[in-house]
């Protein structure tokens, strides 16, 4: 999942694959990352706010079950990014104290 989240079309052509991300993400990363966790997040909502109209519980389940299938893909964007931030910030205050 992860060589796959940090890879870039271009790449994608070449067949490069990545072991690790890499340690800068470009602006357009950046987007395609906030574009993902909005995505994830009105569908999260959406689902919410359909089960609570739906009256047959089958149906209510499954809604309920989608909207936790994109809150764990939200999260899960959101750790990734808060790892690279964590690394980011640990590498500053090492590269402050030399």
């Amino acid at each position: 999942m992860q060589q796959q989240f940090t890879m870039n079309t271009q790449n994608q052509n070449q067949g490069i694959l990545y072991q690790e991300p890499p340690a800068v993400i470009s602006t357009k990363d950046t987007l395609y990352l906030t574009d993902m966790l909005s995505w994830n997040l009105l569908a999260m909502k959406k689902a919410h706010f359909f089960a609570q109209q739906c009256h047959d519980p089958e149906i209510v389940s499954e809604l309920e079950r989608c909207g936790q299938m994109h809150q764990r893909h939200y999260e899960k964007i959101l750790s990734h990014l808060n790892v690279q931030n964590q690394q980011q910030q640990q590498q500053q205050s090492t590269n402050g104290m030399m």
